[in-house]
């Protein structure tokens, strides 16, 4: 089975996710779909074993042309039911599937859901699903920038559990509340017998404006180090011109102390980020955030003022055809404390170059 499953995984280093338009159709309810994004990243810092930093989880090799991302993706929709099951290879799946079993570690959706009105649009999903939390997914072409940001990296990209979720008849409203199984999470650790919970509030007024707040309550940690962690994820979406796309995005979480503790530690993200097209084939984006970790509860730096970041970011894309699009992007990271490897030691600062070319269908 693992092995199976490893090779419908690398077959989607030849392929493309689609949009449903783009993809290959088998009668009404079966659609096929695939994505892949080569890359290459030079990281100033140089790190000798070509890892870069333990905070991020996309495009995270320096100095080597590899697979962020590679997925094959088959999705079935009637009336009443939905279901999708997707498979992955690349640097990204290496990364953020760590902490899974080795049979996980190849999947990235894996849901089914019905349809429980008649009239309305009301469904139960439940399975392994992209994250209900940030303005960012793991595919690439997807976002405004090339990288991700801090904020996208340091909260699920995927969760596992079951939804209920409701969309309004004019689709301007979308209501969910989800049960979890943890925080980025298929299986459980080993003793947790934690419940999670979120919810996920869209409002789209128009087609230019998105308003979205999500959530996360529980405990990723064992029972005996049971800390209550909650977070709220709040974005904007705005098509200000015909060319011009702003995004503004605000990321809190707090987390106990300790167990039973009445003191938490917190941690919080601002986010900027702009796009202008210049024209059907080229685009500028950039980027402004800040990082604010100071009690390392996700980035643990251990040092006195542990991860307080700023970063910023430019990235020019060219459209090669349709469905295939080449970006390039510097970013750079300044801290308060040495917290960037080079060499021996630790340095405030860290500049890298990243290149991709991303194809779907």
């Amino acid at each position: 089975m693992k092995k199976y499953l490893a090779i419908c995984a690398l077959s989607g280093l030849f392929l493309a996710k689609a949009q449903s338009s783009d993809s290959l159709k088998t009668g009404n309810k079966i659609t096929f779909s695939a994505y892949a994004e080569l890359f290459y990243t030079y990281d100033f810092n140089e790190p000798g074993n070509h890892m870069r930093q333990n905070f991020l989880y996309s495009y995270n090799r320096h100095n080597e042309m590899n697979l962020n991302l590679g997925l094959v993706k088959a999705n079935y929709q009637s009336e009443n039911i939905r279901a999708n099951i997707a498979l992955m290879a690349g640097t990204y799946a290496q990364d953020n599937m760590a902490a899974e079993q080795n049979a996980l570690r190849y999947i990235n959706e894996a849901n089914i859901g019905i349809k429980i009105s008649k009239n309305k649009n009301l469904w139960i999903d439940a399975g392994i699903m992209p994250s209900h939390i940030g303005w960012e997914s793991a595919i690439g072409k997807d976002n405004l920038n090339l990288t991700r940001s801090f904020a996208a990296e340091n909260s699920p990209y995927f969760e596992t559990g079951a939804k209920i979720s409701y969309t309004s008849d004019n689709g301007k409203w979308f209501v969910s509340g989800l049960i979890l199984n943890g925080w980025q999470r298929i299986a459980k650790p080993e003793g947790n017998q934690s419940i999670s919970f979120g919810h996920q509030l869209t409002y789209k007024p128009n087609d230019k404006i998105t308003l979205n707040s999500s959530s996360f309550i529980g405990n990723d940690k064992a029972k005996e180090d049971k800390r209550m962690r909650y977070f709220h994820d709040l974005y904007g979406s705005f098509q200000l011109t015909e060319r011009f796309l702003a995004l503004l995005g605000f990321d809190i979480g707090a987390e106990q102390k300790s167990k039973g503790s009445s003191r938490y530690n917190i941690w919080y993200s601002p986010n900027v980020q702009m796009k202008y097209q210049l024209d059907n084939k080229w685009a500028l984006a950039g980027r402004l955030e800040y990082y604010n970790d100071k009690n390392g509860v996700i980035i643990s730096t251990e040092t006195p003022n542990g991860f307080q970041t700023f970063g910023y970011s430019l990235n020019v894309d060219y459209a090669v055809f349709k469905n295939v699009v080449f970006r390039t992007e510097a970013r750079g990271f300044t801290s308060k404390d040495a917290v960037f490897a080079k060499n021996d030691e630790f340095r405030k600062g860290n500049f890298f170059v990243t290149t991709s070319l991303a194809v779907w269908f």
